[in-house]
């Protein structure tokens, strides 16, 4: 993807970073940057030895929400009617990535940008952070952020964000359960790689991406249903090369070298 895009993506051994790259805008979501930021977890998707992902922003915004410039493109429909509009094309509007992903939050997480950080699996925040969903005041509603929210944050958490739809600062996020950790501005991207580093070191890939999957889809079925499912997904792994690895070390003592495989 080009330096010049809306939306980077630079991968660095089995960690790529996405990062929204309209800074001179807050990163705000037009036609432009969502078709960039579609066509990154695509690419993160589809890119093998990417392993874990950062998702972040350049300049002082995380992303500011929808350009109010261009605000049917943020959403992906300047191009199709409302009937046609395309769903699940970006992770924060619903498309399945099992790889893990780690938000570094660098400063306004508003719409968009908060339910972007809702979709992800770990929240790293800058001191500098804010976030919120100020929809509610525009006069329509939150959709995406209104579904993820109150099974993140619980629901009184969840409705001060989406009904009252005043900012709250990095530590209320971290207080509500949103944010895993609070750092200082300029530690953020140090500590988001030093648990990506963890994750690619500690965990076979393909192991972590069932186990997420699991998790994922666990909560939309019945227990008994899960744990089927779950026990599926466990014969699938320990067929893998990874799996293979992992018991031939632990007769030599050795750690394992994953492959993704």
């Amino acid at each position: 993807m080009d330096a010049d895009s809306t939306v980077t993506y630079e991968r660095t051994d089995h960690v790529a970073v996405i990062t929204y790259n309209r800074p001179e805008a807050l990163n705000a979501v037009n036609g432009q940057l969502r078709r960039d930021l579609n066509r990154a977890w695509e690419t993160l998707r589809t890119d093998d030895e990417a392993w874990v992902a950062i998702v972040t922003g350049k300049g002082k915004a995380f992303c500011a929400g929808a350009d109010l410039k261009d605000p049917g493109s943020a959403v992906g429909n300047d191009e199709h009617s409302f009937w046609e509009v395309p769903s699940f094309t970006s992770l924060e509007s619903g498309k399945e990535i099992f790889k893990p992903v780690i938000a570094a939050v660098n400063g306004y997480a508003i719409g968009f940008g908060l339910t972007m950080v809702a979709s992800c699996d770990f929240v790293i925040a800058s001191d500098r952070a804010e976030f919120g969903f100020p929809e509610v005041q525009l006069g329509v509603p939150t959709v995406q952020g209104a579904v993820r929210m109150p099974q993140r944050v619980g629901w009184q958490n969840a409705m001060e964000l989406l009904l009252v739809g005043d900012r709250v600062d990095a530590q209320r996020a971290k207080d509500m359960g949103l944010v895993m950790k609070v750092v200082p501005h300029d530690k953020l991207m140090a500590e988001a790689n030093e648990l990506a580093k963890r994750l690619v070191t500690n965990s076979a890939p393909l192991a972590v991406r069932a186990t997420k999957e699991i998790a994922r889809r666990g909560q939309e079925m019945g227990f008994v249903e899960a744990i089927r499912f779950g026990e599926t997904m466990r014969k699938v792994a320990g067929a893998t090369e990874d799996a293979k690895a992992f018991r031939n070390a632990a007769k030599s003592g050795q750690k394992p070298s994953w492959k993704g495989r």
